[in-house]
């Protein structure tokens, strides 16, 4: 196995621990992109601050013609109280780095310090884009900084991003072909009846029980209109209604999420969505509004993107490192706009460690690492954008 020196190992976990000691929540990330700013002025970098509020991207040039590879990682933290008891335990209260975005930072930060010490060795030609994202948690930071024109400005033609995963053990990286993370879209329903006495239903519309049938019509987004091979999930998580007992409320409200694993299926869900709660709600007679908002896209991986990655960690940690086993979920990462605009590759790092306790999932209280994650992901990505910058 190849990975860094144990001079950058100290350093990823130095950053690491700093960082998870002063987590920031989305678009706040101010304290977390100063201390990325010094560390890129120590090494000498120019560098655009202040994307999307908080966000960094560093422009690394080889001086040799070729491509830009955009590498990013996200800086934000999560709305959690922190229950481990360690020296880098977050000091402020009610916030803290569960998903390993603390680890992103540092990993990126240590890519600047190789590429400052020997550039030649990591892009043999064209150009890397450091890119220090904000508000990846709900906060479509990525979105903003593409809005912004980052793309445009510096000529991106394909992007990476790793991210530590609790559900592979260290040693392992989790690569896939095609999708694989789910597209976040959050609904609100509210259903508009007519209310009255609970004795005398025949009076009022009831929105309770059309608020009912629209949950379990629903499902028939997953069960009739989704191709069996596919991937979706419908989750009514919020169904609030009346009162008292004894009286038929006039209005419920629903609140949940529907995640598509493919970009038919995206394209797809809103229309499935609208048309299934509208004419349930007009077979009862009740009216319906509608709020439908869609955070992020499919993470769709290009399968010659998630090529060099596979080979990128075979060379350092040997054959068999690659796994398709947990590598796939549900979950969102707005990363995906990148991959909606070029080609590219995300891939999961392995974090786990049973024997050291390292076993808590991501967004949990207790989560933590097993640090010697941050080298091995490192070391993958410097070999893929080596690997990107050499063929292209």
């Amino acid at each position: 196995m190849k990975t860094v020196s144990p001079t950058r190992t100290e350093e990823l976990v130095r950053y690491r621990r700093f960082i998870h000691k002063h987590p920031e929540l989305r678009y706040e990330e101010v304290g977390t992109a100063d201390f990325v700013a010094k560390h890129l002025e120590s090494l000498g970098y120019t560098f655009q601050s202040g994307i999307a509020k908080t966000g960094i991207a560093c422009l690394i040039d080889s001086g040799k013609p070729g491509k830009t590879l955009l590498v990013r990682a996200d800086m934000d933290a999560l709305p959690i109280f922190e229950e481990n008891k360690t020296d880098y335990t977050s000091t402020y209260e009610g916030v803290m780095h569960a998903c390993g975005h603390d680890a992103h930072t540092s990993v990126l930060m240590g890519l600047a310090s190789d590429l400052k010490e020997n550039p030649s060795a990591i892009i043999p030609k064209g150009r890397v884009l450091l890119v220090f994202q904000p508000a990846e948690e709900g906060g479509q930071g990525a979105d903003r900084m593409i809005e912004e024109g980052i793309l445009e400005k510096y000529d991106v033609s394909a992007a990476l991003a790793l991210h530590v995963w609790n559900h592979i053990p260290v040693g392992k990286v989790g690569v896939v072909d095609g999708p694989m993370m789910a597209a976040v879209d959050e609904f609100q329903i509210t259903v508009q009846g007519i209310s009255g006495h609970g004795a005398m239903p025949q009076h009022t519309v009831d929105p309770i029980l059309v608020g009912s049938h629209i949950v379990t019509s629903l499902q028939s987004i997953v069960s009739r209109n989704t191709d069996p091979l596919d991937s979706c999930v419908v989750t009514v998580g919020a169904f609030h209604a009346g009162h008292a007992f004894n009286v038929i409320s006039e209005t419920a409200e629903l609140k949940g999420t529907i995640r598509t694993f493919t970009k038919e299926m995206f394209d797809k869900a809103p229309e499935l969505f609208k048309r299934i709660v509208e004419n349930t709600a007009s077979a009862f007679g009740a009216k319906t509004t509608i709020q439908y908002e869609r955070t992020n896209a499919p993470t769709i991986n290009h399968p010659e993107m998630a090529s060099i990655v596979r080979k990128a960690s075979e060379n350092i940690l040997g054959p068999n490192s690659v796994t398709e086993e947990h590598a796939k979920t549900m979950g969102g990462e707005d990363f995906s706009a990148f991959l909606m605009k070029v080609p590219g590759c995300y891939f999961f790092v392995g974090s786990m460690n049973e024997e050291k306790g390292f076993v808590h999932p991501h967004h949990s209280s207790k989560f933590d690492i097993d640090e010697t994650s941050l080298p091995i992901g490192l070391s993958v990505m410097k070999e893929a954008i080596r690997l990107y910058l050499e063929s292209n």
